[in-house]
């Protein structure tokens, strides 16, 4: 089932499997994905970045609306395909073996 985002970000609705909540699930995911995949994710949802970060201003962090939320969690994995698509042209940083970090403490959103 897809998640919902906001009417004006309805757009995007095929991406929503890029909607988590996790930096590791959306780690897991960029890994997962081919550079295809990524690339038109990308080349969709980057040109909407800064009307998403507009859009979202006037929202409180902590008590977003689930469209909302959703949105965030979508461009958060933007971010997160960002450096393969643009610079490593590959899914995993080049030259780090299986070494990988996490995040101790989620954000709260």
């Amino acid at each position: 089932m897809a998640k919902e985002l906001p009417a004006e970000f309805r757009d995007l609705d095929r991406f929503s499997d890029w909607i988590l909540e996790t930096e590791r699930e959306r780690y897991d995911k960029r890994l997962a994905s081919t550079m295809e995949e990524m690339q038109e994710f990308y080349d969709v949802a980057f040109p909407r970045l800064e009307a998403a970060n507009k859009y979202l201003e006037d929202f409180t962090v902590g008590s977003l609306p689930e469209p909302e939320k959703n949105l965030l969690l979508l461009m958060m994995s933007l971010v997160l395909v960002s450096f393969p698509v643009e610079v490593w042209q590959q899914p995993r940083v080049p030259d780090s073996g299986a070494a990988y970090l996490d995040l101790v403490v989620e954000p709260r959103i």
